[in-house]
């Protein structure tokens, strides 16, 4: 499959669902409203927004349905960037090419911009799909696990705490990581599946598919931040090593970090081959996500 048009009509219409889906710039507080577009629409790769969409397609879904759904992980997700950037967390300058939030504005907006992300998220959930009931109760509650204080969040707890230690093991290491990084990856494909009426079959698939896809992902991120420029990034190159960063390239080294990378993307490959549907763009998509660190 030739992946770039198919990702560019994914693109179009999650950037036109983004515009569509966010309160105006101009809604008072108009700063606030502002900060939130500043960071959702600074661009980025857009991975899990176009990871539900093309989930929902497998599935059947060609229309728009499954747009507010890949707006809420977006949005999810850029709250999450927000608050990592911040100067009690990450204190990070550059994000996505372009000043971090709490650069741009200040650190008090910045916060609640992303506050205001995270709450939009489920808003939108419950409103986009008001008129299925049981399908809205299980998009609202998978992004929610994925979210709270025992993936996501938890993850990002458990990284901090990690960087006050000078041994950290694999176990935390991975912990870290199937619940910061492949938690989100996970909920966007089930969200399209869900969208799409998959079975449990379908779903658990989706769900082996996205952790083994998640941790590659991250994986390929350490390998990037140790060996890219900040320009190639559009993040600040080697913060990680800097910051003492619990990565797969301080605990295992460059060499078995690649040899994991391409495992996990093996395993997440031969997850999608249980799918019924086309496939083809969701194997090119996980494909070129590693391709970036070779």
């Amino acid at each position: 499959m030739d992946l770039a048009p198919e990702l560019t009509r994914h693109l179009d219409r999650i950037e036109a669902g983004l515009d569509r889906h966010l309160p105006p710039a101009a809604t008072r507080p108009g700063r606030l409203h502002e900060a939130m577009r500043y960071s959702l629409q600074a661009g980025g790769k857009r991975v899990r927004p176009v990871l539900a969409l093309a989930a929902a397609e497998v599935f059947g879904v060609r229309d728009d349905a499954a747009v507010p759904a890949a707006v809420a992980v977006e949005c999810l997700h850029t709250y999450s960037l927000i608050h990592d950037d911040l100067p009690c967390m990450d204190n990070d300058d550059l994000r996505r090419g372009r000043p971090t939030a709490h650069r741009q504005f200040d650190e008090a907006t910045a916060l609640l911009a992303g506050d205001a992300l995270l709450t939009h998220a489920f808003a939108l959930l419950a409103e986009a799909y008001a008129d299925r009931p049981v399908l809205a109760h299980a998009l609202i509650r998978e992004l929610a696990d994925a979210a709270g204080s025992r993936r996501l969040i938890g993850g990002q707890m458990e990284d901090l705490l990690a960087e006050k230690k000078a041994n950290a093991t694999a176990a935390e290491l991975e912990f870290i990581h199937l619940n910061k990084t492949a938690a989100m990856i996970e909920a966007a494909l089930v969200l399209g599946g869900l969208i799409g009426g998959a079975n449990e079959d379908g779903i658990a698939s989706l769900r082996l598919a996205g952790r083994h896809l998640g941790l590659a992902f991250q994986i390929v991120d350490d390998l990037l931040d140790a060996t890219a420029d900040t320009a190639t990034l559009g993040k600040t190159a080697g913060k990680d090593a800097k910051a003492g960063k619990t990565t797969f390239v301080k605990v295992h080294g460059l060499d078995k970090s690649r040899q994991f990378a391409a495992h996990h993307t093996a395993a997440a490959l031969a997850a999608l081959k249980a799918l019924p549907g086309d496939t083809r763009f969701l194997v090119a998509l996980f494909e070129a996500m590693l391709a970036r660190g070779k």
